[in-house]
Protein backbone atom coordinates (compact mmCIF):
# COMPACT_ATOMS: atom_id res chain seq x y z
CA UNK A 1 0.00 0.00 0.00
CA UNK A 2 2.83 2.53 1.34
CA UNK A 3 4.24 1.71 -2.59
CA UNK A 4 1.26 2.41 -4.13
CA UNK A 5 0.75 5.64 -2.43
CA UNK A 6 4.64 6.94 -3.39
CA UNK A 7 4.09 6.23 -6.92
CA UNK A 8 1.87 9.11 -7.39
CA UNK A 9 3.54 11.55 -5.14
CA UNK A 10 7.07 10.35 -7.14
CA UNK A 11 5.26 11.54 -10.43
CA UNK A 12 3.77 14.88 -9.17
CA UNK A 13 7.25 15.76 -8.08
CA UNK A 14 8.73 14.93 -11.50
CA UNK A 15 6.14 16.77 -13.34
CA UNK A 16 6.74 19.65 -11.03
CA UNK A 17 10.15 19.45 -11.60
CA UNK A 18 9.84 19.38 -15.34
CA UNK A 19 7.08 22.27 -14.88
CA UNK A 20 9.89 24.25 -13.47
CA UNK A 21 12.49 23.65 -15.63
CA UNK A 22 10.37 24.34 -18.74
CA UNK A 23 8.91 27.77 -17.51
CA UNK A 24 12.01 30.05 -18.12
CA UNK A 25 11.93 28.71 -21.68
CA UNK A 26 8.26 29.71 -22.11
CA UNK A 27 7.60 32.18 -19.83
CA UNK A 28 8.95 35.03 -22.72
CA UNK A 29 6.95 34.08 -25.00
CA UNK A 30 3.86 33.60 -23.17
CA UNK A 31 4.59 37.03 -21.74
CA UNK A 32 4.80 38.51 -25.01
CA UNK A 33 1.79 36.94 -26.30
CA UNK A 34 -0.48 38.11 -23.18
CA UNK A 35 1.33 42.14 -24.17
CA UNK A 36 0.19 41.79 -27.59
CA UNK A 37 -3.40 40.33 -26.38
CA UNK A 38 -3.59 43.70 -23.67
CA UNK A 39 -2.57 45.61 -26.57
CA UNK A 40 -4.99 44.91 -28.80
CA UNK A 41 -7.89 44.36 -26.70
CA UNK A 42 -7.18 48.07 -25.24
CA UNK A 43 -7.16 49.29 -29.04
CA UNK A 44 -10.42 47.87 -29.74
CA UNK A 45 -12.12 49.48 -26.86
CA UNK A 46 -10.74 52.96 -27.39
CA UNK A 47 -11.92 52.51 -31.24
CA UNK A 48 -14.71 51.17 -29.90
CA UNK A 49 -15.76 54.59 -27.65
CA UNK A 50 -14.55 56.55 -30.40
CA UNK A 51 -18.90 56.52 -31.57
CA UNK A 52 -20.23 56.61 -28.40
CA UNK A 53 -21.09 59.86 -25.95
CA UNK A 54 -19.77 61.81 -24.06
CA UNK A 55 -17.30 63.24 -26.79
CA UNK A 56 -14.17 64.37 -24.66
CA UNK A 57 -13.87 67.34 -26.99
CA UNK A 58 -11.51 69.31 -24.55
CA UNK A 59 -9.34 66.74 -23.71
CA UNK A 60 -8.98 66.14 -27.50
CA UNK A 61 -8.06 69.38 -28.08
CA UNK A 62 -5.34 68.96 -25.59
CA UNK A 63 -4.26 65.89 -26.62
CA UNK A 64 -4.20 67.74 -30.34
CA UNK A 65 -1.95 70.42 -29.09
CA UNK A 66 0.24 68.60 -27.22
CA UNK A 67 1.31 65.84 -29.77
CA UNK A 68 0.92 68.34 -32.60
CA UNK A 69 1.83 71.79 -31.99
CA UNK A 70 4.75 70.48 -29.03
CA UNK A 71 5.96 68.31 -31.48
CA UNK A 72 6.35 70.51 -34.75
CA UNK A 73 10.08 71.89 -34.02
CA UNK A 74 11.45 68.63 -33.17
CA UNK A 75 10.33 66.90 -35.64
CA UNK A 76 11.39 69.33 -38.64
CA UNK A 77 14.90 69.98 -36.85
CA UNK A 78 14.98 65.70 -36.96
CA UNK A 79 13.50 66.27 -41.02
CA UNK A 80 16.18 68.38 -42.13
CA UNK A 81 19.05 66.90 -40.65
CA UNK A 82 17.98 63.50 -42.33
CA UNK A 83 17.54 65.08 -45.64
CA UNK A 84 20.67 66.50 -45.18
CA UNK A 85 22.84 63.60 -44.33
CA UNK A 86 21.02 61.21 -46.67
CA UNK A 87 21.58 63.66 -49.29
CA UNK A 88 25.55 63.64 -48.37
CA UNK A 89 25.11 59.86 -48.70
CA UNK A 90 23.35 59.93 -52.12
CA UNK A 91 25.48 62.84 -54.24
CA UNK A 92 28.48 59.94 -53.11
CA UNK A 93 27.22 57.13 -54.38
CA UNK A 94 25.04 58.96 -57.83
CA UNK A 95 28.47 61.00 -58.70
CA UNK A 96 30.12 57.72 -59.67
CA UNK A 97 27.74 57.93 -62.33
CA UNK A 98 27.41 61.40 -63.27
CA UNK A 99 23.92 60.91 -62.56
CA UNK A 100 24.03 63.86 -59.38
CA UNK A 101 20.93 65.39 -60.78
CA UNK A 102 18.95 62.35 -59.99
CA UNK A 103 19.28 63.36 -56.01
CA UNK A 104 16.30 65.67 -55.63
CA UNK A 105 13.99 63.08 -57.11
CA UNK A 106 15.99 60.31 -55.07
CA UNK A 107 15.96 61.78 -51.67
CA UNK A 108 11.90 63.31 -51.62
CA UNK A 109 10.98 59.98 -53.18
CA UNK A 110 12.60 57.80 -49.84
CA UNK A 111 10.93 60.80 -47.83
CA UNK A 112 7.84 60.19 -49.08
CA UNK A 113 7.65 56.23 -48.92
CA UNK A 114 10.00 55.50 -45.74
CA UNK A 115 12.16 58.25 -44.02
CA UNK A 116 9.23 61.17 -43.14
CA UNK A 117 6.88 58.38 -41.52
CA UNK A 118 9.18 55.98 -39.97
CA UNK A 119 11.35 58.46 -38.11
CA UNK A 120 8.84 60.85 -37.47
CA UNK A 121 6.79 58.75 -35.80
CA UNK A 122 9.82 58.02 -33.63
CA UNK A 123 10.54 60.96 -32.45
CA UNK A 124 6.77 61.56 -31.39
CA UNK A 125 7.29 57.85 -29.67
CA UNK A 126 10.20 59.31 -27.72
CA UNK A 127 8.20 62.68 -26.81
CA UNK A 128 4.99 62.60 -26.37
CA UNK A 129 4.82 58.50 -26.40
CA UNK A 130 6.76 58.07 -23.15
CA UNK A 131 4.81 61.31 -21.49
CA UNK A 132 1.55 59.40 -22.61
CA UNK A 133 3.17 56.29 -20.97
CA UNK A 134 4.10 57.92 -17.59
CA UNK A 135 1.29 60.03 -16.85
CA UNK A 136 -1.38 57.31 -17.30
CA UNK A 137 1.24 55.53 -15.25
CA UNK A 138 1.18 57.71 -11.96
CA UNK A 139 -2.58 57.96 -12.34
CA UNK A 140 -2.74 54.16 -12.20
CA UNK A 141 -0.23 54.08 -9.14
CA UNK A 142 -1.58 56.64 -7.51
CA UNK A 143 -5.11 55.39 -7.80
CA UNK A 144 -6.49 58.21 -10.00
CA UNK A 145 -8.09 55.45 -12.42
CA UNK A 146 -9.68 53.76 -10.25
CA UNK A 147 -10.90 56.98 -8.94
CA UNK A 148 -12.27 58.04 -12.29
CA UNK A 149 -13.91 54.22 -12.26
CA UNK A 150 -15.56 55.24 -9.13
CA UNK A 151 -17.27 57.92 -10.59
CA UNK A 152 -18.97 56.17 -13.49
CA UNK A 153 -16.55 57.78 -16.14
CA UNK A 154 -14.77 54.86 -17.92
CA UNK A 155 -11.03 55.83 -17.90
CA UNK A 156 -10.31 54.19 -21.77
CA UNK A 157 -12.81 56.73 -23.15
CA UNK A 158 -11.53 59.87 -21.20
CA UNK A 159 -7.80 58.84 -21.10
CA UNK A 160 -7.02 56.49 -24.16
CA UNK A 161 -9.40 57.72 -26.36
CA UNK A 162 -8.55 61.65 -26.72
CA UNK A 163 -4.56 60.43 -26.84
CA UNK A 164 -5.13 57.45 -29.54
CA UNK A 165 -7.03 59.60 -31.75
CA UNK A 166 -5.16 62.96 -31.53
CA UNK A 167 -2.29 60.80 -32.78
CA UNK A 168 -3.60 58.79 -34.91
CA UNK A 169 -4.67 62.58 -36.75
CA UNK A 170 -1.75 64.45 -35.63
CA UNK A 171 1.38 61.77 -37.25
CA UNK A 172 0.41 62.34 -40.96
CA UNK A 173 0.64 65.84 -40.50
CA UNK A 174 3.83 65.70 -38.62
CA UNK A 175 5.29 63.70 -41.65
CA UNK A 176 4.42 65.58 -44.08
CA UNK A 177 6.29 68.60 -41.64
CA UNK A 178 9.66 65.80 -42.04
CA UNK A 179 9.34 65.12 -45.15
CA UNK A 180 9.20 69.35 -46.03
CA UNK A 181 12.14 69.95 -44.12
CA UNK A 182 13.91 66.76 -45.20
CA UNK A 183 14.13 68.17 -48.75
CA UNK A 184 14.66 71.86 -47.16
CA UNK A 185 17.75 69.99 -45.63
CA UNK A 186 18.35 68.54 -48.88
CA UNK A 187 18.00 71.68 -51.38
CA UNK A 188 20.84 73.21 -48.80
CA UNK A 189 23.39 70.53 -49.52
CA UNK A 190 22.75 69.82 -53.16
CA UNK A 191 21.53 73.28 -54.53
CA UNK A 192 23.97 75.14 -52.32
CA UNK A 193 26.72 73.59 -51.14
CA UNK A 194 27.36 70.83 -54.23
CA UNK A 195 26.05 73.16 -56.56
CA UNK A 196 23.58 70.92 -58.48
CA UNK A 197 21.18 73.31 -61.19
CA UNK A 198 17.78 73.94 -58.57
CA UNK A 199 15.56 73.40 -62.09
CA UNK A 200 17.04 69.71 -62.45
CA UNK A 201 16.43 69.49 -58.34
CA UNK A 202 13.01 70.18 -58.95
CA UNK A 203 12.09 68.55 -61.89
CA UNK A 204 13.20 65.11 -60.84
CA UNK A 205 11.23 65.63 -58.05
CA UNK A 206 8.05 66.39 -59.75
CA UNK A 207 9.25 63.32 -61.91
CA UNK A 208 9.78 60.76 -59.45
CA UNK A 209 7.40 61.72 -56.67
CA UNK A 210 3.21 60.69 -57.55
CA UNK A 211 0.53 61.01 -55.39
CA UNK A 212 0.64 57.34 -54.65
CA UNK A 213 3.94 58.34 -52.80
CA UNK A 214 2.29 60.61 -50.55
CA UNK A 215 -0.62 58.66 -50.25
CA UNK A 216 1.64 55.64 -48.47
CA UNK A 217 3.09 58.79 -46.32
CA UNK A 218 -0.26 59.32 -45.22
CA UNK A 219 -1.35 56.09 -44.47
CA UNK A 220 1.67 54.48 -43.12
CA UNK A 221 1.91 57.39 -40.32
CA UNK A 222 -1.66 57.06 -39.32
CA UNK A 223 -1.11 53.28 -39.00
CA UNK A 224 2.07 54.36 -37.01
CA UNK A 225 -0.15 57.14 -34.57
CA UNK A 226 -2.48 54.59 -33.85
CA UNK A 227 -0.10 51.58 -33.00
CA UNK A 228 2.11 53.62 -30.60
CA UNK A 229 -0.63 55.52 -28.91
CA UNK A 230 -2.19 52.01 -28.36
CA UNK A 231 1.02 50.39 -27.09
CA UNK A 232 1.96 53.47 -24.66
CA UNK A 233 -1.12 54.23 -23.06
CA UNK A 234 -1.62 49.62 -22.12
CA UNK A 235 1.64 50.13 -21.13
CA UNK A 236 0.80 53.18 -18.81
CA UNK A 237 -2.73 52.25 -17.85
CA UNK A 238 -1.54 48.98 -16.35
CA UNK A 239 1.93 49.95 -14.66
CA UNK A 240 1.77 49.21 -11.23
CA UNK A 241 4.92 48.70 -8.60
CA UNK A 242 5.12 52.81 -7.96
CA UNK A 243 7.82 54.94 -9.68
CA UNK A 244 9.84 52.21 -10.38
CA UNK A 245 6.87 50.62 -12.00
CA UNK A 246 6.26 53.69 -14.30
CA UNK A 247 9.77 54.21 -14.89
CA UNK A 248 9.99 50.44 -16.25
CA UNK A 249 6.85 50.80 -18.22
CA UNK A 250 7.63 53.97 -19.89
CA UNK A 251 10.68 52.69 -21.28
CA UNK A 252 8.97 49.19 -22.22
CA UNK A 253 6.32 51.54 -23.93
CA UNK A 254 9.37 53.40 -26.32
CA UNK A 255 11.12 50.23 -26.98
CA UNK A 256 7.89 48.48 -27.88
CA UNK A 257 6.72 51.56 -30.13
CA UNK A 258 9.83 51.61 -32.14
CA UNK A 259 10.31 47.58 -33.06
CA UNK A 260 6.30 47.90 -33.97
CA UNK A 261 6.47 50.59 -36.25
CA UNK A 262 9.45 48.85 -38.12
CA UNK A 263 7.79 45.48 -38.15
CA UNK A 264 4.61 47.34 -39.48
CA UNK A 265 6.53 49.44 -41.96
CA UNK A 266 7.90 46.48 -43.48
CA UNK A 267 3.89 45.02 -43.74
CA UNK A 268 2.33 48.36 -44.48
CA UNK A 269 5.41 48.63 -47.24
CA UNK A 270 4.86 45.39 -48.95
CA UNK A 271 0.86 46.19 -49.19
CA UNK A 272 1.27 49.30 -50.68
CA UNK A 273 4.16 48.91 -52.88
CA UNK A 274 3.39 47.63 -56.46
CA UNK A 275 5.98 45.18 -57.47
Amino acid sequence: MSAVAEKPEDEKDERESAESILAPVFAPGLDLLDDIGGTVTLGFQAFAWLVRPPFRIAQLFNALDFIGAGSTFIVALVGIFTGMAFTVSTIVGFRQFSAENMVGGVVALALARELAPVLASVVVTARAGSTMASELGNMRVTEQIDAITTMGVSPVQYLVVPRVLATTLMLPLLGFVFGLAGMGGAYVVAVLWQGIDPGQFFDRIKTLVEMSALRMLAIKAAFFGAIVSVICCKKGFYASGGARGVGEATAKAVVASIVAIFAADYVLTTILTEI
